[in-house]
């Protein structure tokens, strides 16, 4: 009989929505974090935004994890009065050679089931917002922000609150498969090894590192991984806008948006700047050139010295500046044939949006 019964690598949204999610299935639980707090990297460097699922490839699993992520988050956050906010989001094209590009994303959200997106002519953008300059813009009404600590607590408050338990500065020293199930040595001021029955690699931009440490896992199956800094700044004054204010996609990310904190202001981020370090988490207060840039060519009104650097994330990304953006992979023994083990890898955005949709496959793929 293994020392325990279910292990999640990693304490940030998806980690514990899954340890959530297993623990109300009746699954002894823990949860091992190598930080000092539950979220600390990705989940607690983002935008905070609900996403509606409209950029994605129709039939891919981000695609069909955000849509179903999407209605079951607001549905806990209403159901449990987690701060959060339906403010709604414009995409915005700023000439018209980029009208094509809001079509595209229209028809790529309806096929994927998103229905409530429609087309926002010049003047009725500026009703809604007045001091955004478009030709054309999206409005999508089921985009929002949501208060992401608050719900990654109540997501351990609830695992815990069914058996689950959390051991923080618990890094994964090595861990190995065995005859039945895994060893695994943990680190932190009390190291120590014991067997595990199953475990979920939601490790984050860490996951594909611990995966390749994994003695007797086939090598075939460890992703190459990159990584992708997002800076984001802050602005100071008056705050301009009601809603999320996106510009056309950009080839690795959503481009510099506007999004609205639950305290009602406004950051703008994040760009894309690829990185060989996951812990480089310093804004270069240079980056705000092309910040400026970027925000005017939706945002002319925009003064100088107004952004402040702010904070930066990183995305854990398993392609190339060069290469095509994969879909998320949530590979159980189905996919790598190890028993008892589920990887999740390369969950950035929209994998806030999606935690819920995720864990209950990452459970499934489980057994």
């Amino acid at each position: 009989m293994s020392d325990i019964d279910c292990l999640v690598i990693g304490a940030g949204v998806v980690g514990l929505a899954v340890a959530r999610a297993l623990a109300l299935a009746g699954r002894e639980v823990v949860i091992a974090e190598a930080a000092e707090g539950i979220g600390t990297q990705t989940s607690a460097r983002n935008s905070e935004v609900i996403h509606a699922g409209i950029y994605y490839p129709p039939g891919s699993l981000k695609a069909r994890v955000c849509v179903e992520g999407r209605q079951r988050l607001y549905r806990y956050l209403n159901e449990r009065g987690l701060p959060h906010k339906a403010c709604g989001k414009l995409i915005v094209a700023t000439s018209a050679s980029q009208r094509p590009v809001l079509e595209g994303i229209a028809a790529r959200a309806a096929a994927s089931g998103v229905d409530s997106l429609r087309f926002v002519e010049t003047a009725e953008a500026r009703a809604l917002e007045p001091e955004v300059a478009c030709e054309l813009a999206l409005l999508s009404p089921e985009t929002g922000v949501v208060d992401s600590h608050a719900l990654m607590l109540s997501l351990l408050g609830e695992c815990e609150a069914a058996g689950g338990s959390l051991a923080l500065n618990t890094p994964i020293a090595g861990w190995r498969r065995e005859a039945e199930g895994f060893s695994v040595d943990f680190g932190g001021e009390d190291p120590a090894t014991y067997t595990v029955n199953s475990i979920v690699n939601s490790a984050g931009h860490g996951a594909p590192r611990l995966l390749g440490q994994l003695e007797g896992f086939p090598a075939e199956h460890v992703p190459k991984q990159s990584f992708a800094k997002g800076n984001y700044f802050s602005l100071l004054g008056k705050q301009p806008f009601s809603h999320l204010i996106y510009p056309v996609p950009e080839a690795a990310g959503l481009g510099i948006h506007a999004t609205i904190d639950m305290a009602g202001r406004v950051k703008f981020g994040p760009d894309v700047e690829w990185v060989e370090d996951d812990q480089d988490l310093v804004v270069d207060p240079a980056r705000a050139e092309r910040f400026y840039a970027a925000i005017r060519t939706y945002w002319p009104g925009l003064k100088d010295g107004a952004l402040v650097a702010d904070y930066a994330g990183i995305r854990p990304k398993l392609h190339g500046p060069t290469e095509p953006m994969p879909d998320f992979r949530i590979d159980g023994p189905e996919a790598h044939g190890v028993a008892g083990l589920v990887n999740l890898l390369g969950i950035e955005s929209p994998g806030l949006t999606s935690s819920l949709a995720i864990a209950e496959l990452a459970v499934e793929r489980l057994g």
